[in-house]
C-alpha cells in the first residue's frame, strides 16, 4: 500500500465525536419498520398468516422484474427448494463459488448433491470461470453465481459458461438486491435466484428469503415445496418482530454503548432468534430448517421495499465516499463490471493485517468481517467437505478482507472519517 498520498482533509466532525463501538455494521431498518412490526404484535392473530405474504411476494416480483417471486423463513431454504424443484439430489454436483456462507454448502448437501467449490476473482472476489471449469465432472448439474457484497458477476460470461456446459444457472443474490447488470435487475438471468431478507441484509424482516424465477414450471414446484413447509406459528412471528425492534434500539447510535454492552453481556442466554443454528455451522440440518415466512414479517418487507430506492440511493453515495478517499491512498479495492451497477450492502477492503486494523479501529468502530472462513461461520470448513488449500484465492480472502458499513444510519461524513482512519492506521 502506498505511503506516499496525502491522508485527506478531515471533515469538521471528527472521528473521535462518534459514540465508542459506533453501530454502524447494522442500520437497515427505520422506525416505520418498527411501527409496521409492533402494529402486527398488536393483533396476534395477523402474525402467522394474512395477506401480506402475497402482497410482498408480488411487490418482490415486480421490483426485480421477473413473473414469480416465493417466499421463504430464509434465503437457504429458497436455495434448497430451487434444487429440489431442479431434480438435484444423490450423486448429483452442484458448482458453488466461494467465499461463501455454510448455508449455501448446507442446502446444496441438504439434497444429497455434493458442493463443488470454486475459486474466487480477486478483483470481484465472485466466481472465476477458469477455475469453474476445472472442477467439472460429468456429475455437474447446477451452478450458483454469488454477487459478493452486491458486486455483480459478469453475467454474460456466466450464462455463456452455463450453457456449454449445460448447467442450471442459479443466482446468490442475498447480498445484491438492487444492483444491476446489462440494464437489468439481478435475480433475472438464470433460472432462479435466491435473495435474502436477513437482519444484516440490504431490506430485512430479521429472518427471510425470496426466490425469484420466470420459468413458470419451476414457479409451480417451488410454490408446491412452500405449501410443505412448515408455517409459523404466531410466538415464532412475534419473537422475529420483536427482534427487528429491538436490534433497531441496539443499532441507535446514541443508546449504542449501552444497549451493546447489555446484549454482549446476554450471550447465548438472550430469548431472540438467531440467524444460524449451531447444528447448521457443524453442516447438520436443523430439525426446523423447511418454514415459510410469516405474515407479520412480510408487512415489513413490504414497507422496505417501498423505501428501497431511497435505501439504494444512500448506499450509492456512501461506497462512492469509501471509493473515492481510499482508491486515492492506494487501498485495493473491488472493481465492478464496466456494464454493472453494484448495490454495495457493505464495501469491502483488502488490508495487509486485519487483526491488527481491527484492534485499532475498535475503539470507535466494530469492523465488519464477513468471510473470516471460506464457509463463513462453519466450525469447520470441513464440516461443509471443503478441502483445504483447494481455493486457495477464497483462503487469501478469508485472511485480508474487512468491509465497512453502507445502511442508512452511516452519514457521508461517518463514511469520510472512517476512511480517513483508516488511512492513518496503515499508512
Amino acid at each position: 500500500m502506498s505511503t506516499a498520498a496525502a491522508a485527506p482533509t478531515r471533515p469538521r466532525r471528527a472521528f473521535s465525536s462518534l459514540p465508542r463501538r459506533h453501530a454502524l455494521l447494522g442500520g437497515t431498518t427505520t422506525r416505520r419498520d418498527v411501527s409496521t412490526a409492533l402494529r402486527h404484535l398488536g393483533v396476534p392473530r395477523s402474525l402467522a398468516d394474512g395477506p401480506a405474504i402475497e402482497a410482498f411476494e408480488k411487490s418482490f416480483a415486480a421490483y426485480v422484474g421477473v413473473r414469480h417471486a416465493v417466499s421463504f423463513a430464509a434465503g437457504r431454504v429458497g436455495l434448497y427448494g430451487i434444487l429440489r424443484s431442479l431434480g438435484i439430489g444423490t450423486g448429483d454436483e452442484v458448482l458453488v463459488p466461494l467465499p461463501t456462507h455454510i448455508v449455501v454448502a448446507n442446502a446444496v448437501r441438504y439434497t444429497g448433491a455434493r458442493p463443488a467449490y470454486a475459486d474466487c476473482d480477486l478483483s470481484t472476489y465472485n466466481i472465476d470461470l477458469e477455475q469453474a471449469e476445472r472442477r467439472l465432472t460429468t456429475r455437474t448439474r447446477a451452478m450458483l453465481v454469488q454477487h459478493t457484497f452486491g458486486i455483480p458477476v459478469a453475467m454474460e460470461d456466466a450464462m455463456a459458461f452455463a450453457d456449454r456446459h449445460g448447467l442450471a444457472l442459479i443466482e446468490d443474490c442475498v447480498h445484491a438486491l438492487g444492483a444491476v447488470v446489462h440494464g437489468r435487475r439481478v435475480g433475472t438471468f438464470g433460472r432462479a435466484a435466491f435473495f435474502s431478507t436477513e437482519e444484516t441484509k440490504t431490506i430485512s424482516t430479521t429472518m427471510g428469503g425470496v426466490v425469484t424465477t420466470n420459468d413458470d414450471e419451476l414457479a409451480g414446484s417451488l410454490r408446491a415445496f412452500q405449501r410443505s413447509c412448515e408455517p409459523q406459528s404466531a410466538s415464532q412471528a412475534a419473537r422475529y418482530l420483536i427482534k427487528l425492534a429491538v436490534y433497531h434500539a441496539l443499532t441507535e447510535p446514541r443508546a449504542h454503548v449501552l444497549a451493546r454492552a447489555a446484549y454482549e453481556i446476554g450471550g447465548s442466554r438472550h430469548p431472540l432468534p438467531r440467524p444460524t443454528e449451531a447444528s447448521e455451522l457443524h453442516g447438520e440440518r436443523p430439525r426446523h430448517f423447511a418454514r415459510r415466512l410469516s405474515n407479520g414479517q412480510a408487512a415489513v418487507g413490504l414497507t422496505q421495499l417501498a423505501a428501497l430506492a431511497a435505501n439504494l440511493d444512500h448506499r450509492q453515495r456512501i461506497a462512492k465516499v469509501y471509493q473515492e478517499l481510499l482508491a486515492s491512498n492506494g487501498f485495493r479495492l473491488p472493481v465492478s463490471p464496466t456494464t454493472a451497477i453494484p448495490a454495495y450492502v457493505r464495501y469491502p477492503v483488502w488490508v495487509a493485517d486485519r487483526s491488527a486494523v481491527q484492534k485499532a479501529m475498535r475503539a470507535r468502530l466494530v469492523l465488519g468481517t464477513w468471510f473470516t472462513s471460506v464457509l463463513e461461520e462453519s466450525v469447520d470448513p470441513r464440516y461443509g467437505d471443503y478441502l483445504p488449500g483447494s481455493c486457495p484465492c477464497a483462503e487469501e480472502v478469508a485472511r485480508h478482507l474487512v468491509n465497512l458499513p453502507t445502511h442508512g444510519r452511516v452519514t457521508e461524513r461517518d463514511a469520510a472519517e472512517i476512511a480517513a482512519r483508516l488511512i492513518a492506521i496503515t499508512q
